[in-house]
């Protein structure tokens, strides 16, 4: 824990590698450092970044990240969630390759996570590893989702900050997302608006502005805004961080940002019932011992889905 507190990115690295291990004695001890940071957490702006693919959100998180930290001289913490293969398990783990500047900056951390069949944009763990960052001293939080949809909805969930970036000129922009997370976003940032895609992404801007402008004002009470970039030539950077101060002045001053953090914890609370509820599910003696009978069953057409799942939950 010590370590932790100091700011060790060794050791903060080990603390978040223990708070992802799936053994029982690892699961304890990361409880125990959870409860003792505790205290610790909850200091940092929370910001969620997602995207449509091929809008660039390991190029403008490194943007982003080195304005927070070289230019404003703040801590940054970069979580990004990695897709899982469906076959093996496995992830790339690539965020830091594509990430090179911001990975070598001291007052940077990125950690890349798989997710690991996590639904949300999020692996299993990434509201404790925001916590342990926070205690480590990390003011500035951002969380990269797997992709962009329906699912990455519970990233804003864990967040101050919900940021969506997007393409002009992908054709029908309006329509290639669903609008749930739209209604979400507190800022809308239209990328690479540079060169000939400047004028495109001009017309998006306005496009989105309009869109927005249809939803009613957030719980926040801050209109989200529609801004454009370029992270490659450091354009609008410096801007969109400046929406994103004055979004947590506004809501720390209106009490807002302490009711969603509550709420937050109220929701973190009901995933971990959830989760736990299923591990000891799973590991129930009599519950494993029918399970691979039952499965055979189903897949032999001997008996329905439902009536196996029923018969096990009776068990």
């Amino acid at each position: 824990m010590e370590g932790v507190l100091a700011g060790d990115r060794g050791v903060l690295a080990q603390a978040i590698t223990l708070l992802e291990s799936r053994l029982p004695s690892d699961r304890e001890l990361a409880e125990q450092i959870l409860e003792a940071i505790f205290p610790e957490s909850g200091k940092s702006v929370r910001v969620g970044i997602t995207g449509v693919p091929g809008v660039g959100k390991s190029t403008f998180i490194e943007a982003l990240g080195t304005h927070v930290t070289e230019v404003l001289a703040e801590k940054v913490a970069v979580l990004a969630i990695d897709p899982s293969s469906q076959l093996s398990g496995g992830s790339i783990l690539g965020d830091k390759t594509r990430m090179p500047k911001l990975s070598v900056n001291p007052r940077a951390f990125i950690r890349p996570s798989p997710a690991r069949g996590s639904v949300g944009g999020v692996a299993q763990r990434t509201r404790e590893a925001v916590l342990v960052c926070e205690a480590a001293g990390y003011g500035n939080i951002f969380i990269e989702t797997v992709g962009v949809g329906q699912s990455e909805t519970m990233a804003a969930t864990m967040v101050d900050f919900f940021l969506l970036l997007m393409l002009a000129g992908a054709g029908d922009e309006l329509q290639g997302i669903k609008r749930g997370i739209i209604e979400l976003a507190d800022l809308v940032a239209i990328t690479k608006a540079d060169g000939d895609n400047r004028r495109p992404a001009e017309i998006a801007q306005r496009e989105f502005s309009r869109a927005l402008g249809l939803f009613p004002l957030p719980p926040s009470g801050w209109p989200p805004r529609v801004m454009t970039c370029s992270a490659s030539q450091g354009k609008g950077i410096a801007e969109i961080w400046d929406a994103v101060q004055d979004y947590a002045r506004h809501a720390r001053a209106s009490g807002y940002l302490e009711r969603r953090r509550r709420e937050q914890n109220r929701e973190w609370m009901h995933e971990l019932i959830a989760q736990g509820l299923r591990e000891r599910f799973l590991a129930d003696p009599a519950v494993q011992a029918k399970l691979v009978e039952l499965e055979r069953a189903v897949v032999e057409g001997r008996t329905t889905s439902l009536g196996a799942a029923r018969e096990l939950l009776d068990e």
